[in-house]
C-alpha cells in the first residue's frame, strides 16, 4: 500500500469556535489502538463533548467519541476512553500555566491525518458569554451585508 501524504480531515469541532475565544492552538499526536485508527480511517469521530487536561506532566484527551470498529473482535476499544496526547515538555508546561488561570480550558478543534499519522489540534480557550456570541453573529451578518452590497456595486446593480 502506498504511503499517505497530505492532510485528511476526519472531524471538526465547529461548536468550539462559537462557544470559546481561542487564545492559542497546538498540534498533538495521539496514542491510539489499532481498531481506533481503523475507525478513524473510515472518517468516524465526534469531538463535540471533548476536552483535554494536564495530569502528572502528561496531556490527556477526554470525552472524544471514536466509535468501535465494525469488524473489530474482542480487541475492540471503548468509544470514550481517555487518550494520551503527544506534546513536547515545554508545550505541556506552557499549556499547564495557561490552563491554571480561572476560566481557561483546553478544547479539541479538529482531528486529522498528516502523512498517515493521527493528529489533533487543541486550543487554549476562554468561554464566551451569551452577549459575546450575539455580538459575533451580528458582526458576521454585517460583513455579509457589506460584501453583498460591494458585489452589487461592482455588477452595476445599484438599487
Amino acid at each position: 500500500m502506498a504511503k499517505e501524504t497530505g492532510k485528511k480531515l476526519i472531524a471538526q469541532n465547529r461548536k468550539a469556535r462559537h462557544d470559546y475565544h481561542i487564545d492559542d492552538t497546538y498540534e498533538a499526536g495521539l496514542v491510539l489502538t489499532g481498531t481506533e485508527v481503523k475507525s478513524l480511517r473510515e472518517g468516524r469521530a465526534n469531538l463535540t463533548d471533548g476536552w483535554a487536561d494536564i495530569e502528572g506532566g502528561e496531556a490527556w484527551l477526554h470525552g472524544v467519541h471514536i466509535p468501535e470498529y465494525a469488524q473489530g473482535t474482542w480487541t475492540n476499544h471503548t468509544a470514550r476512553r481517555k487518550r494520551k496526547l503527544l506534546l513536547h515538555r515545554r508545550e505541556i508546561a506552557k499549556i499547564e500555566k495557561a490552563v491554571s488561570t480561572p476560566g481557561v480550558t483546553l478544547v479539541p478543534l479538529s482531528l486529522y491525518f498528516v502523512s498517515g499519522r493521527a493528529k489533533i489540534e487543541i486550543a487554549v480557550a476562554r468561554g464566551k458569554k451569551s452577549w459575546d456570541k450575539r455580538q459575533a453573529i451580528a458582526e458576521r451578518q454585517a460583513t455579509r451585508d457589506v460584501q453583498a452590497e460591494v458585489g452589487r456595486k461592482i455588477k452595476g446593480m445599484t438599487g
